[in-house]
């Protein structure tokens, strides 16, 4: 079948947490998502072109059940690796909440960082994850956009002893990243497989980028930032940097590029992750006005990528005179403002309870509400296919100690576990 290629511009809504988004296409949400339809496409690996998404009928092939209501704006889903079983979701505004593993909601937040931030619309508290040793050192990592400016701030917060809450007094701040605009803020962050901390940063907002930060290597903003927090602290930063970084000298070296970054040419890495068995590194990117993107770095890269924006937007030109591809890398799936128009990103399943998903990259969008899901082919080809229509605006995907995976709905404020079959 061929898939659907058609341009539907749609600025306004081509960011993520907006309040509606009324170009695409919606349902009414319900508790439990009914069937729906569903769409694949055979693709090939690049340099071939990026597969593009189409929309065909058929059952659907994933839905999704309520574990819990009662959230305020959930925008984030982690476990914490203690083997607790507990959930952890980020609410906009500025708590953490904690859902027990039989999915009881606790009344009390694990922390409320409420009054250091400012929320609504793109900002608020927009990424946390706890360090691999949690379980001994206690130690986790928000990222919020902060009071009064609006900058970007990452910071460190320790746990009791018991695990239970977070002290918001033992913020220890790490990286303040100023923000030109209100958007594309960015704000996920994961530890590596190697132990390092990444950090997603947007592009600092405004349409198309204007101040060129995606492209600018001296810029923390458009970027995937890698730096080691159990290291003594560089000079003048509160956290090392790992030496293998791409511009790893450029601190000591003005305008050969920042040290903290690890891939550029991003436009607003609402959610990125890496597999737990391979290692790759996977990217939802959130488009402009026409495409959104999934972007894909191999476990074996030295980091370095660019992945084009604001050259391309998608595997599309997006400056009207000057497109010079060279060096960038391409996204691996994209899929056309038909279909929604603010990826919220995903995971590889790689829980035990889902067998019939294993390996498969399952990601949403916002706007519309749609599953998709993408897998990796064992000639290197990839697997795209539209597995479920919610009715919910996916905020986040998400996956507990368990790797079983998980789902926001920002506007009923549910989780929802996701779960094979319709």
């Amino acid at each position: 079948m061929q898939p659907i290629r058609r341009h539907i511009a749609s600025a306004a809504c081509a960011v993520l947490l907006l309040a509606g988004c009324s170009s695409t296409p919606t349902a009414t949400p319900s508790q439990v998502p009914t069937s729906n339809p569903s769409a694949s496409a055979a693709v090939s690996a690049s340099p071939s072109p990026t597969p593009s998404l189409g929309l065909v009928s058929g059952p659907a092939e994933l839905h999704l059940v309520r574990v819990t209501g009662g959230l305020d704006a959930p925008v984030g889903i982690t476990g914490a690796g203690d083997g607790s079983g507990r959930i952890f979701v980020n609410q906009r505004a500025g708590a953490v909440r904690l859902v027990s593993a039989d999915g009881r909601l606790r009344a009390e937040p694990f922390v409320d960082l409420t009054s250091r931030i400012l929320s609504g619309g793109e900002r608020g508290l927009l990424g946390l994850t706890f360090h691999p040793q949690f379980a001994s050192n206690r130690r986790l990592f928000v990222d919020y956009t902060r009071a009064g400016d609006g900058a970007t701030v990452v910071s460190e917060l320790t746990a009791s002893s018991d695990g239970q809450r977070a002290d918001p007094a033992s913020e220890r701040i790490l990286l303040v990243v100023p923000q030109p605009y209100a958007n594309h803020n960015g704000g996920q962050l994961a530890f590596g497989p190697d132990g390092d901390l990444y950090i997603g940063l947007g592009d600092g907002g405004g349409g198309g980028d204007p101040q060129g930060n995606g492209q600018n290597p001296n810029a923390l903003l458009g970027k995937i930032l890698r730096v080691d927090v159990d290291s003594p602290p560089a000079e003048g930063l509160a956290y090392a940097i790992p030496p293998d970084n791409p511009y790893a000298s450029g601190g000591s070296n003005p305008g050969a590029g920042r040290p903290e970054v690890w891939a550029m040419g991003l436009r607003n890495p609402w959610r990125f992750s890496f597999d737990a068995a391979t290692h790759d590194l996977y990217i939802g990117d959130v488009g402009q006005g026409a495409w959104e993107e999934i972007d894909r770095e191999p476990a074996d890269s030295g980091g370095g990528e660019n992945y084009g924006w604001n050259v391309l937007e998608g595997d599309h030109c997006y400056q009207s005179s000057g497109c010079d591809q060279s060096g960038l890398t391409p996204p691996i799936a994209e899929y056309s403002h038909q279909l929604g128009c603010a990826v919220a990103g995903g995971y590889v399943y790689r829980g035990s309870q889902q067998p019939a998903l294993a390996g498969v990259y399952v990601f949403g969008d916002y706007c519309s509400g749609l599953l998709f899901s993408l897998r990796v082919e064992a000639d290197g080809s990839f697997m795209t296919q539209t597995v479920a229509k919610t009715g919910l605006k996916i905020s986040s995907l998400g996956v507990d100690d368990g790797d079983e995976l998980f789902a926001a709905d920002l506007a009923g404020g549910g989780l929802y576990r996701v779960l094979p079959g319709g």
